[in-house]
């Protein structure tokens, strides 16, 4: 066809930036952690760039957040230049996260600074949290990068070097190019591959090899160098945990595997997944104190099993091709719940925790489903399609609200899953043939499989037919009454209660300091008094107690934790009710709680008549 000589000059434009478009660019970022003590990183970054309106997103759906928390609001000191001149920038009106930068005739590449301020104080979630100290710091790439609007994130490639403080140790699962004094060049990697890499640095570093083919290791930073004492015993454990996941999945799909772990009082505390990593963050003493070591043992487990559950395995509509565009969460009760059965069963598997720990852990998740009225109006499904806004629920309210319940209830639901199988297949089959078909073999490195609700449905039936679609959409969309406990009760145990705390509820109690009487008077409240939770259609809920107040005396004498304990066991052989002095907003009143039915605390027990599978699932292999 032949053009005029106009229209041929409009498709020579056209088509120049349709191959400028189709060429992804290489940016390079610099970032300076030197300033990490201060609680803030400085970027330099060059982007490739053609003249006229120059759209940047800074990322906002973050893998693994499932929520479109991006640290915008901690995005500084924005600065835009070219050839020595300052370029003007505005933010999209319509989307915080977009940025408009005006680029001159005849540039083909912009400078941009920009600081990223971690939180100074111990507060937000996930990347967003705070990260740093004066000892140590994680480095996520999301905080401090920009990127050019239309390419995948798979396709823009990033050539990253980091400068640490004088002396600091890091650990990545980035390969690195090369590194100078405390300068590190990383090998040019795809954005995809660079937000899903963090730095884990600091004065206390320590790298303790876990496995060998492929190399798997934690590399383990803390604010003093005694948190990193660990008995011999405990590294033993986490080579376990590598040898049981590997186990139970039959293959891996990762080079390496980097447990970055944070040890410190004054980061946020969560796990985050990475396809070759985790960025998990506890208290300083989890690894030399028994009793903080007991409560985070299950975290590195799930994080662990993202590697093939959530990253390599992923629903489609959270593989999203950058961090723009908007995840659907519909499917957490596998990427999540899942992931938290696994991490539960690779806990006993590995000796994290014994089987009676793991089995009293269980028996308190199950019980606080079990008290959760909120589930008469919101079902399973709805808490992982509101998973954006419920990650950060505030807790008062949090058992007429619910919360992100697809972990914990689709433990239990996972659990019955496992069951189910055993019993159809009268034990030639599991929850491991399942994670075998399909999160297993053959190993690769990083990828990405994607699937829907008809792929878990298939590949369930694959492994021991059954009405798996009956199953879940139950599941999901009951409202009970009470928790499901038909995997705890096929499994040949029982959730039963008496006045005895059990060993996980004793240290539980002790760590986050709160007094244990949810299930005996529906009251959640700390050790100072201040009421967090009333558990609706509970006696203190009945009573008038709510949320935001504050318990100052029981029976007339000033509150404790072992003062309300003591009050609740002697109401058990009396017949006065229990008076709470409560103050609220100012206002003091006292309430009566006419409860007489002593301490109550879960536990699992055998039942005889049944064979007991959940001891065969904990057993390591």
């Amino acid at each position: 066809m032949k053009l005029s000589k106009a229209l041929g000059a409009v498709c020579v434009a056209v088509l120049a930036v349709s191959t400028w478009a189709a060429t992804p660019p290489i940016v390079t970022i610099t970032v300076d952690a030197t300033t990490a003590p201060r609680k803030i990183f400085h970027a330099s970054l060059k982007i490739p760039a053609t003249p006229g309106d120059l759209t940047l997103y800074y990322p906002k759906w973050i893998p693994g957040e499932h929520a479109p928390d991006g640290p915008v609001i901690d995005l500084a000191g924005l600065k835009f230049s070219a050839a020595g001149k300052t370029l003007k920038w505005r933010r999209d009106l319509l989307d915080g996260f977009t940025l408009h930068v005006d680029v001159p005739a005849g540039v083909t590449e912009i400078a941009a600074e920009l600081d990223f301020l971690s939180p100074a104080t111990f507060e937000g979630g996930f990347s967003a949290g705070s990260s740093a100290t004066d000892k140590l710091a994680i480095i996520s790439w999301n905080q401090v990068l920009l990127y050019p609007k239309g390419f995948k994130s798979d396709d823009i490639n990033y050539s990253a070097s980091l400068k640490l403080p004088p002396g600091w140790k890091f650990g990545t699962p980035l390969p690195v190019a090369s590194q100078s004094g405390n300068e590190v060049k990383f090998a040019t990697v795809s954005l995809t591959t660079l937000v899903d890499s963090p730095v884990i640095t600091g004065e206390f570093l320590k790298v303790v090899p876990l496995a060998q083919d492929p190399v798997t290791e934690m590399d383990i930073a803390a604010d003093s160098a005694a948190a990193l004492e660990a008995p011999q015993e405990t590294w033993d454990h986490y080579k376990s945990l590598v040898d049981q996941a590997q186990k139970l999945f039959g293959a891996h799909h990762y080079r390496d595997y980097h447990f970055l772990y944070t040890l410190s009082d004054h980061v946020a505390h969560f796990g985050l997944e990475h396809h070759e990593s985790d960025d998990s963050r506890v208290d300083e003493r989890a690894l030399v104190d028994d009793t903080s070591r007991k409560l985070s043992a299950s975290l590195l487990p799930h994080e662990y099993v993202h590697s093939w559950n959530g990253k390599f395995r992923r629903p489609a509509d959270l593989a999203t091709p950058d961090y723009q565009e908007p995840m659907q969460d519909d499917l957490l009760w596998v990427y999540e719940g899942l992931t938290n059965y696994l991490g539960f069963v690779l806990t006993a598997r590995s000796g994290l925790l014994t089987a009676d720990q793991d089995r009293d852990d269980l028996a308190m998740t199950a019980s606080a489903l079990d008290h959760l009225p909120g589930r008469t109006w919101r079902n399973l499904q709805d808490t992982a399609d509101a998973a954006p806004q419920l990650y950060f629920s505030p807790r008062a309210w949090e058992s007429w609200r619910r919360s992100t319940d697809f972990y914990n209830e689709d433990t239990l639901n996972w659990l019955w899953v496992d069951v189910i199988i055993r019993q159809q297949t009268k034990g030639a089959k599991s929850i491991d043939d399942f994670c075998h078909l399909f999160h297993g073999a053959p190993s690769t490195g990083p990828a990405l499989k994607t699937y829907n609700f008809d792929d878990v449905v298939n590949a369930l039936n694959q492994v021991a037919p059954y009405d798996w679609r009956g199953f879940w959409t139950e599941r999901l969309t009951n409202h009970g009454p009470g928790a499901p406990l038909g995997g705890i009760e096929g499994s040949g145990w029982k959730v039963v209660y008496d006045e005895t705390p059990s060993e996980m509820m004793t240290s539980s109690a002790g760590a986050y300091h709160f007094v244990p009487a949810a299930f005996a008077i529906g009251l959640v409240v700390n050790d100072e008094g201040a009421i967090a939770d009333t558990i609706e259609g509970e006696f203190a809920a009945k009573a008038g107690i709510g949320p935001g107040m504050k318990l100052v005396a029981v029976n007339g004498r000033r509150f404790s934790a072992e003062i309300l304990r003591d009050a609740i066991k002697s109401a058990k052989t009396g017949t006065a009710p229990i008076e709470f002095l409560v103050e609220n907003t100012d206002y003091y009143k006292t309430y009566k709680i006419d409860y007489h039915g002593g301490e109550k605390y879960p536990h699992l027990v055998r039942d005889d008549s049944k064979p007991d599978l959940l001891t065969e699932i904990l057993k390591a292999k």
